[in-house]
């Protein structure tokens, strides 16, 4: 684990995962997807892909799972990308871990050789693709057209 997190930010998390096991789930949409060339993305992380691409930060998975509700059978409890370990994913590590802090969960998978970056708590997958998307945008910027 890359990422810290507090005592009490991580029994909140647990009390969450508690609240959503015991939630009646039904389908209310299908998952949204788009094209990116041949890989079908999760449509909320969209924004945040063309930017990584642009800053060649190779991307492996994503699941946006914004809503609890919304695809029950294939949702994930947290929103996460996975990136493929080189110097520019690192680089993005470092200023989304200063920007979005507790919010941020980052692990490293050495054995792989990747780092999977997420949402720390429940119920905050669309504000985490909200935040990844316009932190990506800023480090694109930042990092591209100089």
């Amino acid at each position: 684990m890359i990422s810290t997190h507090s005592k009490d930010q991580w029994n909140r998390r647990e009390m969450e995962l508690g609240k959503w096991a015991k939630l009646s789930k039904q389908r209310m949409r299908e998952k949204q997807t788009v094209w990116l060339g041949n890989i079908e993305l999760d449509a909320e992380l969209l924004p945040a892909y063309i930017y990584f691409k642009r800053a060649g930060i190779q991307t492996e998975y994503s699941c946006a799972g914004v809503s609890l509700l919304d695809e029950p059978e294939d949702h994930s409890l947290y929103a996460y990308v996975t990136f493929i370990s080189s110097v520019q994913a690192k680089s993005f590590i470092e200023f989304a871990m200063e920007r979005m802090k507790h919010r941020l969960l980052v692990t490293y998978e050495p054995s792989r050789n990747r780092y999977d970056l997420s949402s720390f708590f429940i119920r905050h997958n669309r504000r985490f693709c909200t935040l990844m998307n316009h932190y990506a945008k800023e480090f694109c910027i930042n990092t591209v057209s100089k």
